[in-house]
């Protein structure tokens, strides 16, 4: 009598797996202009959501209708900067980019960083939300902080060039500890004990480990105050 319990509890078990590995999952495909509910997304790996890639600098694409790509930073940039993200500047409307030229700038804790484009293509629409209010791209860097659309054509042949899925989760991990070692030697007091840094990090180190981060994981140099202000 136990063996046939144990029998049964076991094909119970497997009915309900393969029940559950059919059941539909909800698309997280978002059309352009409309930026739609906020997710409740950490600021950490796992929170990448399914369908979007992203280039070495820390910006990330993800695929539309046609050949429109919705275009951000990600979490890990959001979380450096934290809630001090103070203004973006992005290239005007129509204007066309290069996979890994610059697209925008983003000003804050006390620096300013250009971030290079995840595809090639036009500049089609903007943000002006997060534009006006830089906020959500700290708090909702895959949604609602989205930054800009772009028209890419080539945005199959731009895809093998960027990192997704569990190839992205594993590059993102690699540079939150990276990211903690780099603090823990040169500011020992700001360091982690694993998991995610403190948000708002770039604000607390001094000029010179800024720089060294801004170097290593954004692949540029910070502009100098002076310079991003003239612009302006």
């Amino acid at each position: 009598m136990s063996i046939l319990l144990v029998l049964l509890m076991f094909l119970l078990i497997v009915v309900i797996s393969r029940v559950r590995r059919h059941e539909p999952k909800p698309s997280r495909t978002v059309k352009a202009g409309v930026p739609g509910p906020p997710l409740t997304i950490p600021h950490g790996v796992l929170g990448i959501p399914d369908g979007y890639f992203f280039h070495l600098c820390h910006t990330w694409a993800a695929r539309e209708a046609g050949e429109d790509a919705r275009v951000g930073v990600d979490s890990f940039v959001a979380n450096l900067f934290g809630s001090e993200i103070e203004h973006i500047e992005v290239m005007q409307l129509n204007r066309w980019v290069r996979q890994g030229q610059k697209l925008m700038t983003v000003s804050g804790a006390g620096v300013s960083l250009e971030f290079l484009s995840p595809v090639e293509g036009a500049v089609k629409e903007l943000n002006e939300n997060a534009l006006r209010n830089p906020a959500l791209v700290a708090s909702d860097p895959y949604r609602c902080g989205w930054i800009a659309v772009l028209k890419a054509p080539d945005i199959t042949t731009d895809q093998k060039n960027l990192l997704q899925g569990p190839t992205a989760k594993l590059w993102l991990r690699n540079c939150i500890a990276r990211l903690n070692e780099i603090v823990a030697q040169c500011s020992p007091a700001l360091a982690q004990d694993g998991g995610l840094p403190a948000q708002g990090l770039l604000r607390r180190v001094s000029p010179e480990l800024q720089g060294k981060l801004v170097k290593e994981f954004f692949l540029t140099e910070p502009i100098p105050r002076e310079q991003v202000l003239t612009a302006r």
